[in-house]
């Protein structure tokens, strides 16, 4: 069943010595807190906390009957402070890195007197955030399960992020120019190319390709704030988990890929699971197979069913 958002306020220290009063927000889907296990789900850059119903983002994975059955889970899933969703903004964003939104989800985790989960998952930034989680607190979860999205953000990542911030800081439509750029980041080449064809859409004189485009900054920017979007491209800069702390981490950790992502390349979470895997026995390694990139986790419904139902 779906819930409304639901609050949690308290202060916070950010890693680099800023004091914050964070209100938390989170909701909770399926099965009431502590009658069955408990399935963290951190959202992606533009997600939030509404994961299933009418609107949620992963409605086809998250919900009755689905691969993540909410007659069987309780769902729950925080806000990251000052994506907007709740109205609550954060001025300088360049005061928090994903360090410190591990170390607010914890928190909340605290309030709620979760001691444990049965898992954690997360797509992108939600997945880094995760990583972040259990290098703070490696007995936290069973299973975690990392989607298109690794430990750490290596250079190519690092680079695609500057020139969004660049995009970012201009007076022109900000937002809408760097989400036009993130789109050829989420995407590929071949499924561009693929499915618009060089067609020529006579009426608007361009592209429909450059109009696929400008809708999609467009429809970002009448529900994303620039604030909002400045932030969350800085956490993606900063997903930074400690590295010597991996092997700490006690749960069943199955990594997803997919085989075309620009973003976060498989062949850099195949090297993580490598790395992993001398230390651990309990770590595995799936690829989604996908011409659209990035994007392929809210999209390939079928593959990540598949690959989440074995898992769970």
């Amino acid at each position: 069943m779906e819930t409304e958002l639901k609050h949690i306020n308290f202060s916070y220290q950010t890693d680099s010595g800023k004091e914050y009063h964070i209100p938390l927000s989170y909701q909770l889907f399926g099965r009431e807190l502590f009658s069955a296990p408990i399935i963290l789900v951190n959202h992606a850059f533009t997600g939030n906390s509404d994961v299933t119903g009418e609107k949620g983002w992963w409605k086809k994975l998250i919900g009755k009957s689905k691969v993540i059955n909410t007659n069987q889970y309780t769902i729950l899933c925080f806000n990251i402070p000052g994506n907007g969703y709740d109205n609550f903004f954060i001025e300088d964003h360049e005061d928090f890195t994903v360090s410190d939104v591990a170390n607010i989800f914890l928190k909340g985790l605290e309030f709620l007197n979760i001691k444990t989960l049965h898992a954690i998952i997360g797509g992108s930034l939600g997945g880094g955030i995760g990583w972040e989680m259990l290098t703070k607190n490696p007995h936290l979860t069973e299973i975690f399960i990392p989607i298109a999205c690794d430990y750490k953000t290596h250079d190519w990542l690092h680079a695609q992020c500057l020139v969004q911030k660049f995009l970012l800081n201009q007076d022109d439509e900000p937002l809408q120019k760097a989400r036009m750029h993130a789109m050829l980041c989420y995407r590929t080449p071949e499924s561009l190319n693929g499915r618009f064809q060089n067609n020529y859409n006579k009426e608007k004189q361009r592209l429909e390709s450059e109009d696929w485009l400008i809708y999609h900054g467009k429809a970002l920017n009448e529900r994303f704030s620039l604030q909002s979007y400045h932030l969350m491209n800085h956490l993606l800069m900063n997903i930074n988990a400690e590295e010597s702390q991996l092997e700490k981490i006690e749960s069943y950790i199955h990594l997803i890929a997919v085989d075309t992502d620009l973003f976060f390349p498989a062949s850099e979470i195949r090297m993580c699971f490598e790395k992993l895997k001398k230390d651990k026995a309990n770590v595995f390694y799936h690829e989604i197979t996908s011409v659209h990139g990035h994007d392929a986790f809210l999209m390939e419904y079928e593959q990540l069913n598949t690959i989440i139902k074995n898992i769970l």
